[in-house]
């Protein structure tokens, strides 16, 4: 009997370290395997560098702006209503450069509407002069932008005034039309910013 305990207590100590070591080296798989797999999701700071966005339109009501944030900076999202695209046709000759000869968009976007769809503006909001901020002044004629206001972006640091097409006015200090970000429409309810691939996404 004692021969037969001295046997089993080799083999019960054998069964114990290679279950041990099992768990062991499960638990560090574990571990070099985590930060692998992490490494292929987007971090913040790739996102800041320029990984696209995705935005819901879906709750985009003709006339709201939509703010969306890439590379970070805003990217401005313009739901224009048929009165807004009619009025940017008597502008033309208003317009530094009305016809976007300018690279400040994507071919895509070089047309009338400066956009793919022609009721929705996507620009960044940044102005081409020093880079400031502009605000969305959708009303008609204010009587500290003019009679011939017919609503746009209006950048109040040094007074540059952008249509709804985000084409700049005449005889103001930024120097280019508002840059048209790359973007491609995923469905009729999503936008891709920052891409015009949907392979991307």
């Amino acid at each position: 009997m004692a021969d037969t305990e001295k046997k089993q207590e080799p083999n019960s100590r054998r069964r114990f370290l290679i279950a041990a070591t099992s768990i062991a080296g499960g638990i560090a798989s574990i571990g070099v395997a985590t930060p692998f797999v992490m490494s292929m999701m987007p971090s913040e700071r790739a996102k800041a560098a320029g990984a696209p966005v995705e935005v819901d339109i879906s709750k985009l009501e003709p006339g709201m702006l939509l703010l969306v944030e890439w590379r970070g900076k805003v990217v401005w999202v313009l739901d224009r209503t048929p009165e807004m695209l009619a009025n940017l046709k008597k502008l033309d000759s208003q317009m530094a450069d009305p016809k976007s000869e300018k690279p400040q968009q994507p071919a895509y976007a070089k047309n009338d509407t400066r956009s793919i769809k022609p009721e929705f503006l996507v620009v960044e909001g940044v102005c081409t002069h020093l880079g400031c901020s502009p605000v969305y002044r959708k009303d008609i004629a204010p009587a500290d932008l003019g009679a011939d206001w017919l609503g746009g972006f209006f950048c109040p640091c040094h007074g540059s005034k952008f249509d709804l097409a985000g084409r700049v006015y005449k005889h103001v200090p930024a120097p280019t039309n508002l840059v048209v970000p790359p973007h491609v429409y995923l469905s009729d309810n999503l936008l891709l910013i920052g891409s015009d691939s949907k392979e991307s996404a």
